[in-house]
């Protein structure tokens, strides 16, 4: 694969006043900040509620449903969220809910739960919905699928500097080392494979207790964690996976007393913008709609 360590000009990446702070933040340097009228927009829901985790770290389900349908509800309109849903799939549509199973920090149980019942409820009987994450590639429902929703908790990542949105489709991969090289800098790349090309129609970050720091591939230990009770949803993985982003080196400076950035850099996600085009990177062009529990919210 080609170097993609190199100064990115303005042909490159469109600048706003945000490019520089978010180019420093996924390790990709820049030469002086350059006005350009932005092509187009994103919008991103950031949703939370303090009372969603209990004292013994435990989800409430209810609290999970209520979340989901409001993001989904503010993110594609309708008055109620049955609306909202049935502009996310279809009853004809063969669904699979891209899910992570990461053992330290898995996609929950109640919200995989919550997102299959939304979709029953739009029509999308049981037979035709599958939610896997490494088992991808042998499941007839997500090798026939019409369409994907992609959900997984963030974290900080030995090898990508973190695990989102965009690397989340890497078991859709047949050889996965092959994205490795240059710190898995073309993880972009995967959402043009055949299985899930043009199919995701709902991303969902899960902003619950992210990892906002880690040594090691395995490494996980709890007092890099926090409640922060919330989820990130919309149409494009770049902007959720660069808000996230965000909001980890926010908690980063806080609790390590100064600017501390990701090792290695997350540039993963500005090339899925800027070589790839699967998204916006670019904070001047990402709306975020802040729903519920503000307290400490970091962006």
């Amino acid at each position: 694969m080609k170097n993609l360590d190199r100064t990115i000009t303005r042909r490159d990446f469109l600048r706003g006043a945000g490019c520089a702070a978010v180019a420093a933040t996924m390790g990709i340097p820049t030469l002086q900040a350059q006005e350009a009228k932005p092509v187009r927009k994103t919008k991103v829901v950031l949703i939370r509620d303090e009372k969603i985790i209990d004292a013994k770290g435990r989800l409430d389900a209810e609290i999970v449903k209520a979340m989901l349908d409001r993001a989904v509800t503010e993110l594609f309109g309708g008055e109620k969220p049955a609306a909202a849903w049935k502009k996310v799939v279809a009853a004809n549509d063969i669904v699979g809910i891209k899910s992570n199973v990461w053992g330290p920090l898995p996609t929950p149980k109640a919200v995989e739960a919550a997102i299959k019942a939304s979709v029953m409820a739009v029509g999308v009987p049981e037979k035709n919905i599958d939610i896997s994450d490494r088992g991808v590639l042998g499941s007839k429902i997500f090798r026939k699928a019409t369409a994907l929703i992609n959900v997984r908790p963030l974290r900080t990542h030995h090898w990508s500097g973190v695990g989102g949105l965009i690397k989340n489709y890497i078991t859709f991969a047949p050889e996965l080392w092959e994205y490795h090289d240059n710190s898995c800098a073309d993880l972009g790349t995967l959402w043009r494979l055949p299985i899930c090309r043009d199919k995701t129609r709902l991303n969902i970050l899960l902003m619950l207790t992210p990892l906002f720091h880690g040594i090691g591939p395995h490494h996980f230990d709890s007092q890099f964690t926090w409640p922060y009770c919330g989820m990130l949803a919309g149409t494009d993985p770049v902007a959720l996976d660069t808000i996230g982003i965000m909001i980890l080196q926010a908690k980063r400076k806080d609790y390590f007393g100064r600017e501390r950035p990701l090792k290695p850099a997350a540039h993963h996600v500005a090339f899925a913008d800027i070589r790839h085009n699967l998204g916006i990177s670019d904070p001047q062009r990402i709306k975020i709609v802040r729903l519920g529990w503000q307290k400490d919210i970091l962006i």
